[in-house]
């Protein structure tokens, strides 16, 4: 429910500013990511009646694109090899979140006087110890230091793989993404995000928009342990979809009542000044009404 609501303001702000939507199948973390979640994920958004211009398909189809921006950035010395903890690098696959807890990197094998050859390396981009200053459409001014927050982060694992924020950097770039809109778990992603940008040598960057999330009344945001939110679900329930966009609605700011709606009406009325700039509960009372039909 909370990527549904994000979702479906990407799409109702991309249709009304006419912006080009790219549908794009992020599929590099690994084992978790399973053949049948993403056909679940396009029927997902197919259900709550979005739309889009151009599927640029899966990452795991075309390597070269994050091979070539690695060779750049070890011409250009901007990475080091790191044979640090197998789990450390396996979680760098993944986008990371703001509940994540991430570890700073202290820099272990950049220090090395020489790199062990012997071993399987992952790679790490040098980050400087300065501020980054940035404006965020949704949140507003932001300062962020990378190398205090997180240190040098992976760029590539041991397999080879890209990780995360260079598949992002990469992708968004040579596919002239100008807008991203994104939960604010990310947006401790977006200051990587752009000294890749400028490592690159890629640009411009694109505007970054971070929306506040929907927690569960514990405060965290929404996962297993708050009972089964997907979209599937509420379908195999037979909650009709337009309960489901009528509670999106409501928390997205749009009327002061929960009611049913479809995903053009949705579109037509949603204001992103309207937005609530704090994160959304969802509520007994939520589930209660989606059932209510």
């Amino acid at each position: 429910m909370g990527n549904a609501r994000t979702f479906l303001i990407n799409w109702a702000m991309a249709r009304q500013n006419h912006w080009h939507i790219l549908l794009r199948i992020e599929d590099l973390d690994g084992p978790r990511i399973k053949p049948w979640a993403r056909d679940q994920a396009v029927q997902d958004l197919q259900w709550l009646g979005i739309d889009w211009d151009e599927s640029v398909g899966c990452q795991l189809e075309d390597l070269l694109p994050y091979e070539q921006a690695l060779d750049y950035l070890k011409q250009r010395d901007l990475i080091y090899p790191c044979t640090c903890t197998r789990k450390e690098i396996k979680e760098a696959l993944s986008a990371p979140h703001v509940d994540d807890h991430e570890l700073r990197y202290r820099g272990t094998c950049q220090n090395l006087a020489k790199p062990q050859t012997d071993k399987p390396a992952a790679w790490r981009v040098r980050i400087p110890d300065k501020p980054l200053h940035w404006t965020d459409a949704f949140m507003g001014e932001q300062t962020t230091d990378v190398q205090q927050q997180v240190g040098d982060f992976v760029v590539a694992a041991k397999s080879g793989l890209p990780a995360y924020q260079l598949a992002v950097v990469v992708d968004d770039a040579r596919q002239k993404v100008t807008e991203v809109v994104r939960g604010d778990d990310l947006i401790r992603s977006a200051a990587r995000q752009q000294w890749l940008y400028q490592f690159l040598d890629v640009g411009p960057l694109p505007r970054y928009w971070h929306l506040p999330l929907v927690l569960g009344e514990d405060g965290h945001r929404l996962a297993k342990r708050h009972g089964d939110s997907r979209l599937s679900f509420y379908r195999e329930q037979g909650i009709s979809v337009n309960r489901i966009i009528g509670l999106l609605a409501y928390w997205s700011g749009i009327g002061s009542v929960r009611q049913p709606m479809t995903a053009p009406q949705f579109c037509e009325a949603f204001d992103i000044g309207n937005l609530p700039t704090g994160p959304v509960v969802f509520s007994q009372e939520d589930h209660t009404w989606l059932h209510d039909s």
